[in-house]
């Protein structure tokens, strides 16, 4: 995994107007109370209008790193409800096959995304992941998730840097990172 895993000191980013009101928009959503799901799909929505917005992000948040990709906390609720972070892509760099901690919603930002979705499937006694789709996610695409069943792997398939932003129902600057377990590449894909 390429994501940091251990905390680190958060130090509140600087923020633009737009990232503003979507951490007002975000937490109007979650402070709903719904189960996960929905509260993925109510996020989303509120997401979708601020991706591909050249004013969602300041230029420091919008910088990759040349040995992985990059995540950039933008925000994280003072009650651990939920945060936001952008994931900065350069061409080929990707995740493991992971799953997640809590609900997530991701958007494309910019660039586009390639992701794998899988799903565990019992195999004498085993479990072993199936692919079940390839998905290409153009810039201005929203996936909501709430686990279980949020297998994936993410990579930047495309000349130029991808921007995508997340937002989990969980405080990434404690966990360090939205993944709960890595999965081994099924045999066909190594």
């Amino acid at each position: 995994m390429t994501t940091p895993t251990t905390p680190t000191a958060f130090r509140a980013p600087r923020t633009t107007a737009r990232l503003d009101a979507l951490v007002t928009e975000v937490r109007a959503a979650v402070d709903l109370g719904l189960p996960p799901d929905l509260t993925a799909y109510q996020v989303g929505e509120r997401l979708a209008p601020h991706l591909c917005a050249p004013d969602l992000l300041t230029e420091e948040q919008r910088v990759g790193d040349p040995e992985c990709y990059r995540q950039h906390i933008l925000h994280a609720e003072h009650d651990g409800s939920f945060s936001i972070v952008a994931l900065v892509w350069l061409p080929g760099q990707r995740t493991s096959i992971h799953d997640h901690v809590s609900w997530g919603v991701a958007g494309v930002h910019e660039g586009q995304e390639s992701e794998t979705r899988y799903r565990l499937v019992a195999d004498g006694g085993r479990a072993r992941l199936e692919p079940t789709g390839d998905v290409v996610n153009p810039c201005g695409s929203v996936s909501a998730f709430a686990p279980p069943g949020d297998i994936h792997r993410v990579w930047n398939a495309c000349d130029g840097k991808a921007i995508s932003i997340h937002i989990y129902g969980a405080d990434i600057t404690r966990l360090g990172s939205s993944v709960r377990r890595v999965y081994e590449c099924p045999d066909d894909e190594r």
